[in-house]
This record gives C-alpha cells, sequence and structure tokens, in this order.
C-alpha cells in the first residue's frame, strides 16, 4: 500500500511506497505537538503530510529519529 502525499513544486499528489515513510511529530512554538508522516522524493526533497494523533498512533510506520 502507499502513502499519498501532495507534492508543492509539482502541485500534485503523488504515492510513497511505504518502506519509504517514517512517522514524525513536529512541537511549535507555543509547545503544541503536530503528528505527521514524512518521505523523501526521488530528487531529495521532503514531503510531509499532516494526520490527527489517532491516526498517528495507529501507523506502524518507524518513528523518525
Amino acid at each position: 500500500m502507499a502513502v499519498e502525499f501532495y507534492d508543492v513544486k509539482f502541485r500534485k499528489k503523488v504515492k510513497v511506497d511505504d518502506k519509504d515513510v517514517k512517522r514524525v511529530t513536529f512541537t511549535t512554538k507555543n509547545g503544541q505537538t503536530r503528528y505527521g508522516l514524512q518521505a523523501k522524493t526521488a530528487d531529495g526533497r521532503n514531503l510531509t503530510k499532516f494526520v490527527s494523533k489517532q491516526d498517528w498512533e495507529k501507523m506502524t510506520y518507524p518513528i523518525a529519529k
């Protein structure tokens, strides 16, 4: 199964294989935690997709360090 990300540079949705997806958390200046998925394109650019905490916890992708 592939995860769908939005590629800002090309302005279209792209699919990335599960093996290339990692779970990440972001902390804002206000101390809030945001949950997301990250992957890299073939040319090395980062793709990010934000998801809910519940969805993030259910996913089995490795957590990025």
